[in-house]
């Protein structure tokens, strides 16, 4: 007998890529990857409510334009009804504070919320690694998400090996710009032949150096596409701040040892980008950087 039939305020966080390598192509057309993510505390929040008519509702805020079949929550949901064969519904609402088109993940992420909270909630009894092969068929961001902690990812992003990483917070800035990640990587002039690393490369860097380990390839090939998102990394770069971009973009950011050093960091970010610079800005935040989805222990 399943005990309750509502979820509310489910968090599903951001996630930023500490370095993003793209080391290949494959025949198909995807690029091979080399990442590393990280969870911050920047999270959209959920509702869930158990239907009994098999129906996939959802209430919220949705990207304008996006047909339902479309919406990564609802192919989530329909994803796990198929695997699972339950006979419920759900009813989902969405409360967005993850910036969409971002480089972020927040389509990703309220996509693995979903799988891990109606899987509780329809009681259907997945494991995570059932889960894992729903998720990458949503986008390669997903499966990271299900898997719950801070990785090391290779292939489109779904080969994934836990990482430690030290305790850091984050500031965060959201240019105005909308990237499109399908144009990034057609551009013929992205690298796509940097080498590949072992995990003990980035692992052994960790231990011994305080800055960003390698880069990120997409950055050059945004910035000349995007010149705002190479103006505000020239503003943080030019305050000191080891700063880098996140995914495909075009969000920016930079590690502090704590909230209180990227408060103050962020603070002076803003002066040196006051007057008409201010235009070019969509958003700021600080975060604090997480080892662990909220949700883990829902599958451990």
């Amino acid at each position: 007998m399943l005990s309750c039939s509502t979820l509310y305020d489910v968090p599903a966080p951001a996630k930023l890529n500490l370095f993003l390598h793209v080391v290949g192509r494959r025949p198909d057309g995807y690029h091979q990857l080399q990442t590393v993510f990280r969870f911050v505390d920047l999270c959209d929040r959920l509702d869930f409510e158990r239907t009994g008519d098999g129906l996939i509702l959802r209430d919220g805020e949705t990207l304008p334009g996006l047909a339902p079949e479309a919406d990564l929550v609802v192919r989530a949901a329909r994803s796990l009804q198929q695997a699972s064969g339950t006979r419920f519904g759900a009813r989902i609402r969405c409360a967005k504070h993850i910036p969409a088109g971002g480089g972020l993940g927040g389509g990703s992420s309220d996509a693995a919320t979903t799988l891990i909270a109606l899987n509780r909630l329809w009681g259907t009894g997945l494991t995570r690694a059932d889960l894992l092969r729903l998720a990458l068929p949503l986008g390669a961001d997903v499966p990271v998400f299900v898997f719950g902690q801070s990785a090391f990812a290779e292939g489109v992003g779904e080969q994934l090996q836990a990482v430690a990483l030290p305790p850091q917070a984050y500031c965060i800035i959201r240019p105005r710009a909308h990237v499109e990640t399908a144009a990034i990587f057609r551009d013929p002039d992205l690298t796509r032949n940097s080498e590949s690393v072992k995990i003990s490369v980035f692992t052994d860097w960790q231990t011994e150096h305080r800055s960003l380990f390698g880069r990120n390839d997409l950055e050059a090939t945004v910035s000349r596409h995007h010149p705002v998102v190479a103006r505000l990394l020239g503003v943080m770069r030019h305050a000191g701040l080891d700063a880098r971009m996140t995914g495909s973009g075009s969000c920016l950011f930079a590690g502090c040892s704590g909230i209180a050093q990227a408060r103050m960091q962020l603070d002076r970010i803003i002066s040196k980008i006051q007057g008409s610079s201010v235009e070019q800005v969509e958003g700021f935040w600080v975060c604090q950087g997480l080892d662990d989805h909220p949700l883990k222990s829902w599958l451990d």
